[in-house]
């Protein structure tokens, strides 16, 4: 077993698109209509959107390979890229996906463990995220790695509203 974590470029913008679409789908359209799901997909991950964060200097993108193959990307921001002003000691985990036929093999800790490296390079002092309140796998999964939940925010899918718990880890 091979896991191999590598620096999104924007020469990866097409396949950074692919494996967006794929892992949001397979992780919320059951729970999601359609429409929201399509609406969702075309605004979060259309190649512009995606080449303007890839281009900026406060977000990256990483991807995780499992035995060669793409299995899943992790997304940080940090400053003025963060979804929320949680303050300049702080690292934002917007996104942590893995394919369906690649989970349960450990690389969203991969992916976590790296998180706590960027935070720690850029002398950060605390990582946070936002997860659906009925993603009930991904807070349990958080939760293992020590974050507690400081809040909520509101998440449009589509023209529907939901609740993303926010939860955050004080790191050294």
């Amino acid at each position: 077993m091979t896991i191999r974590i590598t620096k999104c470029t924007p020469e990866d913008l097409l396949t950074l698109q692919e494996i967006s679409c794929v892992t949001f789908d397979e992780t919320f359209k059951q729970q999601n209509s359609p429409e929201n799901m399509k609406a969702y997909l075309d605004k979060a991950f259309n190649l512009n959107q995606l080449e303007k964060e890839l281009r900026n200097s406060s977000s990256e993108f990483f991807f995780v390979y499992f035995n060669n193959k793409l299995a899943g990307y992790l997304k940080v921001n940090i400053n003025d890229a963060q979804s929320e002003d949680m303050g300049r000691e702080a690292l934002e985990v917007e996104r942590i996906y893995i394919k369906s036929d690649f989970q349960k093999h450990g690389l969203g800790k991969y992916l976590f463990n790296k998180a706590v490296d960027l935070a720690q390079e850029n002398n950060k002092s605390k990582i946070w995220l936002g997860v659906w309140e009925k993603n009930e796998n991904a807070i349990a999964f958080y939760k293992r790695m020590g974050f507690v939940e400081c809040g909520s925010h509101s998440f449009y899918m589509g023209d529907e509203e939901q609740i993303d718990i926010i939860m955050a880890l004080e790191i050294q």
